[in-house]
């Protein structure tokens, strides 16, 4: 028997004034997504914002269902345009942020299994890495330099590729 130690690298802030004026920029267009969001069910919304290598910024939020399973997510709302759109675009950032009437959100929300899992598979496709930050609005921020640091078990089999 083996006995493994994963560790995660991340860096926090304790807000967007301390990153650079690009991350800023993407944190605020992320506010912006906020504004797109369909979610009268859980008021709770969440947006994203993707900078892409040509510099062109791509905005999801995410969209609520009667039929709950039929939602989908702020991530996967912009993943799933930019793979549509821009099938050979190079992902380098996405900044994701959300906000609710409800209570006050007080840390940065992370990303669901299922949108890390499609964030990985955008990486496994540029072969390059997806730097992540998680904004708290009028909060802390939290950045990774790559989603597979974030989902180390991704389900990744090569065989299907054959």
């Amino acid at each position: 028997m083996n006995s493994i130690n994963l560790n995660i690298t991340f860096e926090q802030y304790a807000g967007i004034s301390e990153l650079t004026l690009a991350d800023r920029a993407l944190c605020e267009r992320s506010e912006q997504a906020l504004l797109t969001s369909y979610s009268p069910y859980s008021k709770f919304r969440v947006g994203t914002a993707i900078r892409l290598a040509s510099g062109e910024i791509i905005l999801g939020s995410n969209q609520e269902n009667l039929a709950y399973p039929s939602g989908l997510c702020a991530e996967r709302v912009a993943l799933f345009s930019i793979g549509s759109i821009y099938p050979d675009a190079v992902i380098e950032s996405m900044a994701i942020t959300a906000q609710t009437d409800n209570f006050e959100i007080l840390k940065p929300v992370t990303s669901c299994g299922g949108c890390l899992q499609v964030m990985v598979e955008f990486e496994r496709k540029q072969h390059a890495p997806i730097e992540v930050i998680f904004y708290c609005l009028n909060g802390e921020v939290l950045k990774v330099p790559s989603v597979k640091s974030l989902i180390p078990f991704a389900f990744v089999e090569d065989r299907l590729e054959r």
